[in-house]
């Protein structure tokens, strides 16, 4: 672990805890399956983390996108160079505007839910009150790895995700293994977002000037106001996925949905580290060329190691899903291999440039095609090929969606692909994976 920590720096720290944040809902999942609960019970778990995540997503990550390119730049407080050390009034108040949207959601859940259904369930569906506890907890310490990135103390962000990846573990394994019902795992999940909240406010009190600002907080709402919307209609996707099949399935239907939908393990955490961690170097515009060399070299080196992984992974589905889960899950397999193919958008970095030139309002513009499209599409193919169509559906929407951003990059600010994208492997890694998967499909490989 110490000579790990050598090698961490602002990416690899946002990516390395968002790895250890896969892993662990994964163990959870594989230990789920192995102790024998039923795919009822593991559904309503699934849809308790679903629900949260649905509701807050979308202003957590537009938030701290946007809070990413104003904390050396901003009309408030000006340009600046962070000392290692020092407090700073835009970390105090980032946290109070994701303390109030926590409120804001948890109120409004507490308002509507008895009104709420899913999977038959009225009024009062089961987990629901333990749910909105854990989104109210668990939406502010997002902040955490984001204060040590700032404060260049990324070693630190892997001691943070080691201890409470494995409190996780802890809290959500230990009760159903000792034959206690699932709520007690979800209450499980909120003491730990507990002591991540501790472990917050020592985190403010250390590098956090009190000081409220409320033309800062406007400055940031202003412009993490697209970029909320276009997070929420672009990143909708998997959520409106969900949705589609909680009106089609039952619980086990959902279970088995959501097991598959996973997109390939690592790819999506990597992808959003890089671009969180390059959003703060477009802050110096004289050095744009030398940010986008910088996203064109690390987004190869994620290529060379998640591409080969995605064709492993395409290539032993199905009998990785018999090993790891059981024989019920081997359905989620097939939608597992659909998502695989999400590689091929999501380590493109077009919206990257766009955020960090606070050219933010394009993406309104393509989440909206997003959102429409996913929806007509997944309705579309879910009748035909049932939750594999609607897992098709977001990848074909995911790519085209990038190729527009591309498109604009290249024709209204004037940066080529070739500056940012490395083309050559790009295509050469995209045309293999298409060509295992084809295959795969017509029978002429098989496992």
């Amino acid at each position: 672990m110490l000579g790990a920590k050598r090698y961490v720096n602002n990416v690899t720290g946002l990516q390395a805890i968002n790895i250890l944040r896969f892993l662990t809902f994964l163990i959870i999942s594989i230990v789920f399956t192995k102790i024998g609960l039923s795919k009822e019970e593991i559904g309503l778990f699934e849809v308790s983390i679903f629900i949260a995540s649905v509701a807050s997503f979308f202003w957590v990550n537009g938030l701290i996108q946007s809070f990413l390119p104003l904390f050396k730049s901003s009309k408030t407080f000006g340009e600046k160079e962070q000392v290692v050390g020092t407090k700073s009034p835009e970390v105090f108040n980032m946290y109070v505007i994701l303390m109030f949207f926590s409120v804001v959601i948890f109120l409004i859940g507490l308002t509507i839910k008895g009104n709420f259904s899913v999977f038959g369930y009225k009024g009062n569906v089961p987990l629901l009150n333990i749910t909105l506890w854990y989104l109210l907890l668990s939406s502010p310490v997002n902040l955490i790895e984001y204060i040590y990135m700032i404060q260049d103390k990324n070693s630190n962000t892997l001691s943070y995700g080691y201890i409470t990846s494995t409190l996780q573990l802890i809290g959500v394994i230990l009760p159903v293994t000792l034959g206690y019902d699932v709520i007690w795992s979800l209450r499980g999940l909120v003491l730990v977002s507990v002591i991540k909240n501790i472990w917050l406010v020592t985190l403010l009190y250390n590098y956090a000037e009190i000081k409220f600002s409320f033309p800062f907080i406007k400055e940031v709402l202003a412009f993490s106001g697209p970029i909320i919307f276009s997070v929420l209609v672009s990143g909708s996707a998997q959520y409106i996925d969900g949705l589609v099949v909680t009106t089609h399935y039952s619980a086990e239907g959902f279970a088995i949905f959501r097991y598959g939908a996973k997109e390939l393990p690592f790819v999506i955490m990597m992808a959003a580290g890089l671009s969180s961690a390059m959003l703060m170097e477009f802050s110096r515009k004289d050095k744009l060329k030398d940010t986008l060399a910088q996203i064109k070299k690390k987004s190869l080196r994620i290529m060379h190691s998640m591409y080969p992984l995605s064709i492993f992974l395409l290539l032993f589905a199905k009998p990785l899903y018999r090993g790891m889960f059981s024989q019920e899950f081997t359905r989620s397999a097939d939608i597992f291999v659909i998502y695989i193919l999400a590689i091929v958008s999501r380590l493109l970095f077009p919206h990257t440039i766009i955020i960090g030139l606070k050219k933010g309002r394009i993406l309104l513009l393509t989440s909206v095609f997003e959102l429409v499209a996913n929806v007509f599409l997944s309705l579309y193919l879910v009748k035909d090929y049932g939750v594999v169509g609607v897992a098709l559906a977001t990848i074909t929407v995911y790519f085209v969606s990038k190729v527009g951003l591309i498109i604009y990059n290249y024709f209204k600010l004037g940066i080529s692909p070739i500056e940012y994208i490395p083309i050559k492997w790009y295509a050469f890694y995209s045309f293999v994976l298409g060509t295992v998967f084809v295959l795969l499909d017509r029978g002429v490989l098989t496992l």
